[in-house]
């Protein structure tokens, strides 16, 4: 009956370890913890340990070889299946590449013809200034970058920024060796933009947030989900035609762009030199010139003693109309004397 009472009770309550023991656990445990320390550890037993591991890692990894081969053969052969899908995927992609690539130099061919006949000079990609952006937490603004570029380099405030996929912002403060470059999505940030599709006008707003909104877009603006944004040059501090992004809709009704800058991380930029269009000078009134007829009538009244010339008299009788010539005949006849000899009464 004893022996049966104790086996019950050991199975209910486990095996128990004594106390000498539990207390040995813990102090070879403590001495353990206390001489694993880097500070503590003695130079004999760091040797023993670092010679321990060199000789005991490589038979642990050729022992381990195998075991991890036997693991990947599942997911070996299932990425080989995605590796299948996946190429065929790129060579339908890489066929349309080649459509499009020639239809852009079909495109490059036509633009430079029609350039030639408009007189109109493009901006030149070569003259684009590449620079490594860095984070800016002290700057003034919220959402800003620092580039390691600056005005020896050719940067100018109002330079737009843009990277692989699109714009960035714009740069609003230079110095010589670096610049700051204000994001889209900063809170003082405005750009005009428009609709690829329907050139519908828009200003695009940073508020702080990863999607910047579109403001002023009139009451039933032609945009749809998906249209291509880009830069409408309105304000001719950016040029025309910059790829910024992609419309979003909203559940208010409101529209927010994707930019496509958020792509991939902000690490290297483009600054692309920009001659912002500005008013032209009014020019002043030229001063009336002299007209020619002046000279000659000043010369006709040097030519004729006692005579005074009249800005409001022709300075010849060439100039003079035919109804002055008849005046000034029946003046003459009327003052002169008659050819018999007598003089009339006015004359005496």
């Amino acid at each position: 009956m004893a022996s049966r009472r104790s086996t019950r009770h050991d199975g209910e309550q486990g095996i128990r370890f004594s106390r000498t023991l539990f207390i040995a656990l813990l102090v070879v445990s403590g001495a353990l913890i206390a001489f694993d320390r880097p500070a503590s550890r003695s130079a004999p037993f760091a040797s023993f340990r670092a010679g321990f591991t060199d000789v005991s890692a490589p038979l642990l990894d050729l022992v381990a070889k195998p075991l991890r081969a036997i693991k990947n053969i599942g997911p070996y052969w299932r990425r080989q299946g995605e590796l299948v899908a996946e190429n065929d995927r790129l060579l339908q992609q890489l066929t349309e590449a080649r459509y499009w690539e020639d239809l852009a130099y079909r495109q490059r061919d036509r633009i430079e013809v029609y350039e030639d006949v408009l007189d109109v000079e493009s901006a030149a990609i070569e003259d684009r200034i590449g620079a490594w952006t860095v984070a800016d937490p002290r700057g003034p603004f919220v959402r800003a970058r620092l580039i390691g570029r600056g005005s020896d380099a050719g940067i100018r405030n109002g330079y737009p920024v843009i990277n692989l996929y699109g714009l960035v912002g714009r740069v609003y403060e230079t110095g010589r060796r670096s610049a700051r470059v204000l994001l889209l999505t900063d809170l003082n940030s405005r750009v005009p933009v428009m609709a690829d599709r329907s050139n519908a006008r828009a200003i695009l707003v940073g508020d702080n947030s990863e999607f910047p909104r579109l403001d002023y877009v009139g009451r039933a603006p032609d945009i749809q989900p998906g249209d291509r944004i880009v830069s409408s040059g309105d304000d001719g501090i950016l040029p025309r035609g910059l790829p910024v992004g992609e419309a979003v809709a909203t559940r208010d009704g409101g529209w927010r762009v994707r930019l496509y800058s958020d792509q991939a991380p902000v690490d290297f930029v483009w600054v692309w030199p920009f001659q912002r269009v500005t008013a032209p000078v009014p020019e002043s009134e030229p001063d009336v010139p002299l007209t020619e007829e002046a000279p000659v009538a000043d010369q006709a009244g040097a030519d004729q003693p006692g005579a005074e010339p009249s800005g409001d008299e022709p300075a010849s009788s060439e100039d003079a109309s035919p109804d002055q010539g008849d005046a000034a005949v029946d003046d003459s006849d009327t003052d002169a004397t008659p050819p018999d000899g007598t003089a009339t009464e006015d004359n005496r």
